[in-house]
């Protein structure tokens, strides 16, 4: 089995990272946490439906290595190893796995929209269960405490996100697919 990717792809790859450092971007802080409301989570599902689990964890990690390395596209123009350490650092380094988890049932169970929702609710569970203990630890917090900082207050936005983001990504998808040429 070839394991190259071809520079199509990898060009697409590059263009998704640019899409969730974008995104990521929109970003709305609450007063009572440290956290923020941002359209990561959208972005990373969206990345994820769109390419399927390979190609979308891939551009997550190109995303996670430009942050890393200083280039500001974590939320509010963040940027650095000391992002990824910090408080909401769990959550971002939980993406990949979120995108792997979305996009390999995306291309598994395609058009079953139960499959694809109980994925993304688990890949999200994952990642705020990650992103939760990373923020006990750092913030020195309970973990209950973390929880009502960095979950509670998210979930019913991030239904929202995953749900659209679904819901796009499907048809973005779909126009893809359709056209004479095919470009993933």
């Amino acid at each position: 089995m070839n394991k190259t990717i071809s520079l199509r792809k990898q060009i697409i790859c590059a263009i998704f990272a640019a899409i969730i450092a974008i995104l990521a971007q929109i970003s709305i802080p609450l007063p009572f946490t440290g956290v923020p409301i941002t359209m990561q989570t959208f972005a990373i599902v969206l990345t994820a439906v769109i390419l399927g689990g390979r190609l979308g964890t891939m551009s997550v990690l190109i995303y996670i290595l430009l942050g890393a390395i200083g280039i500001p596209v974590f939320s509010q123009f963040t940027g650095g190893f000391q992002t990824l350490i910090g408080p909401t650092g769990g959550y971002i380094i939980s993406f990949p796995v979120v995108a792997a988890i979305i996009g390999y049932c995306s291309c598994k169970y395609k058009k079953n929209y139960l499959m694809i929702s109980l994925a993304c609710i688990l890949a999200v569970g994952i990642s705020y269960i990650i992103g939760t203990i990373q923020l006990a630890f750092v913030a020195n917090l309970t973990f209950k405490g973390a929880l009502m900082a960095g979950v509670i207050p998210f979930i019913p936005f991030d239904i929202i996100k995953v749900v659209l983001a679904v819901i796009i990504g499907y048809r973005i998808q779909n126009r893809l697919l359709q056209s004479s040429t095919s470009y993933l």
